[in-house]
C-alpha cells in the first residue's frame, strides 16, 4: 500500500506565510505528478499546483506568483510555499500524486488533508 501524510497547516495572519509537506511512504517504485488541492467550506475541491517527475510546474490562476510547489525525489516528497496568504486561501488543502506501486500498479493517492485558516 502507499501512503501520503501531509503536515504543516495551521493558523496565519493575511499577508503571512506557511509551508506544507507531504510524504509519501509504502511499496512505491516510480512517483510521477503530485500536486495540491484544496476545498474550501460549501465549494468543490479545486486544484492549485502540480509538479512533474521532471520538475515541470502549473498552477492555478488565483495562487500563481503567491505559492510555490517543489518536489524532494529522493524523500519521496512534494512541498507547497505558500506567501502572501489572503483570507480566501482558508481550505483543507490535500496532497494527491500518481504513483506506480510495487502491488498496486499505477494508481491516484490522496492525503487525508491539513487545515490552512488565514483569518486576523
Amino acid at each position: 500500500q502507499v501512503q501520503l501524510v501531509e503536515s504543516g497547516g495551521g493558523l496565519v495572519q493575511p499577508g503571512g506565510s506557511l509551508r506544507l509537506s507531504c510524504a509519501a511512504s509504502g511499496s512505491i517504485l516510480t512517483i510521477y505528478t503530485m500536486g495540491w488541492y484544496r476545498q474550501a467550506p460549501g465549494k468543490q475541491r479545486e486544484l492549485v499546483a502540480t509538479i512533474s517527475s521532471e520538475g515541470s510546474t502549473t498552477y492555478s490562476n488565483s495562487v500563481q506568483g503567491r505559492f510555490t510547489i517543489s518536489r524532494d525525489n529522493a524523500k519521496n516528497t512534494v512541498y507547497l510555499q505558500m506567501n502572501s496568504l489572503k483570507p480566501e486561501d482558508t481550505a483543507v488543502y490535500f496532497c494527491n500524486a500518481e504513483v506506480w506501486g510495487l502491488v498496486t500498479g499505477i494508481r491516484r493517492y490522496w492525503g487525508q488533508g491539513t487545515q490552512v485558516t488565514v483569518s486576523s
